[in-house]
Order: C-alpha cells, then sequence, then structure tokens
C-alpha cells in the first residue's frame, strides 16, 4: 500500500513541477513536432479542400449539433414533474 501512495504522490509531484516549470517559462505552448504540420498541412486540409472557411462551418455545426442533443437528453429537474 505504500509503494502506491508513493508512486501517486511521486506522479503527482512531477506533474506539478512540469507545470510550474511551463508557467515561469513565460512561454507560449507549441505544438508537436508531428501531426498535420509536419505533412506540410499548415493551412488546409483534404477534408476542407484549402477552405478553411468550411472547416469552422463544420466544427461549428457540430457544436450546435451537440447543444441540441444534450438539451434533449436532458431536462431541468428544479422546473418539477412534467403532465
Amino acid at each position: 500500500m505504500f509503494e502506491l501512495v508513493f508512486a501517486f504522490f511521486f506522479i503527482a509531484l512531477l506533474i506539478a513541477g512540469m507545470a510550474i516549470g511551463v508557467i515561469f517559462s513565460n512561454k507560449p505552448i507549441k505544438g508537436t513536432c508531428g501531426g498535420i504540420a509536419a505533412l506540410g498541412l499548415d493551412r488546409s486540409c483534404d477534408i476542407c479542400g484549402g477552405d478553411m472557411k468550411k472547416c469552422d462551418e463544420e466544427q461549428e455545426r457540430v457544436a450546435t449539433l451537440a447543444g441540441g442533443v444534450a438539451n434533449e437528453l436532458s431536462y431541468d429537474a428544479s422546473k418539477g414533474p412534467s403532465s
């Protein structure tokens, strides 16, 4: 049991140290060396065909759709039972 608690606190200490290092370095966080930027697709992709407006519109559509689904799957319990 001691080893489990020690490991948890050790990992938490490492994460806190990394967070403090990022805060005090005062630099913006950079992306990884992989991903779309490594493929040379910084501004466009095959999905949007180079039109970044399509990507923005699709993200907005998905966000509104997700919001509508969330409203359909939930209710306000403070209003009491509906008849």
